[in-house]
């Protein structure tokens, strides 16, 4: 039986990996920062779950979930909390936004790191880092410190992908890069959907897709890979200026 390890997991993409996995008969190390949806999920999943409570903003418990699972013999891992931040920089609540570099960057890398190294100790295993297409454009105004943080996940995950390829490693590790997704991400952002999202159980199933072919960036839906491919020919001050009027409509109103 595969042990698969979720962060982010009572919600979203999340819930949508849990419920996956558990259809598969795995069993699951659940995280979230609600104990009550965390019971919830699991008496719905009829898989056998681990339950694990944890504030990813907050570090010392980060460290200490990274503790808590270290003798799991994970197979794999869904580095996917996370949550973004939307309107002018001048005007967003700083606090909010480093709790969300906290949550998006900081706990994605150290997660990703302690898996990692234990997994590499085992030879094998599956990572897969929720990043966003926003990592892969060249910055998103009014979006700004989300898309930054979505580009630091997604060039980590490049990056590391090439170290392990090179080392001849038995672990994969991939970035996840979707478009909009209808989940609560939106509310939680103070933004409202520009653009028709997919659903969750969607993402993951574009996921497993491209999972299976071993890619190191899954991009779900062909019009946001034709968004991502554009970069290429599209200069950055163009893509800047329409992602900042596409970013702009999702702007509650004050």
């Amino acid at each position: 039986m595969e042990t698969v390890l979720i962060t982010g997991a009572t919600s979203g993409i999340g819930q949508a990996f849990a419920r996956h996995y558990a259809a598969q008969g795995c069993r699951l190390v659940l995280v979230g920062r609600d104990p009550e949806k965390l019971e919830r999920l699991a008496g719905e999943l009829g898989a056998p779950c681990r339950l694990l409570t944890a504030d990813l903003a907050d570090e010392a418990q980060v460290r200490q979930l990274a503790d808590a699972v270290k003798d799991e013999p994970l197979d794999v891992f869904i580095n996917n909390a996370g949550f973004g931040v939307t309107g002018p920089f001048l005007e967003t609540d700083t606090e909010k936004e480093i709790a969300m570099l906290k949550v998006n960057d900081l706990a994605m890398h150290l997660l990703f790191k302690s898996v990692l190294q234990r997994m590499q100790a085992r030879g094998r295993g599956t990572i897969v880092n929720v990043a966003s297409s926003a990592g892969l454009l060249p910055g998103g105004p009014y979006m700004a410190a989300y898309y930054a943080s979505k580009a630091y996940a997604a060039s980590l995950t490049r990056a590391v992908a090439q170290e392990l390829k090179e080392a001849g490693s038995g672990v994969y590790v991939c970035a996840l890069c979707p478009g909009p997704v209808d989940t609560n991400f939106n509310r939680n952002a103070d933004a409202s959907f520009s653009l028709k999202g997919i659903s969750a159980e969607e993402c993951v199933k574009a996921c497993l897709t491209g999972m299976a072919k071993k890619k190191t960036v899954i991009v779900p839906k062909a019009r946001m890979r034709a968004a991502v491919m554009a970069r290429r020919i599209v200069p950055d001050n163009v893509m800047l200026a329409v992602t900042g009027r596409q970013q702009k409509k999702k702007i509650w109103p004050k």
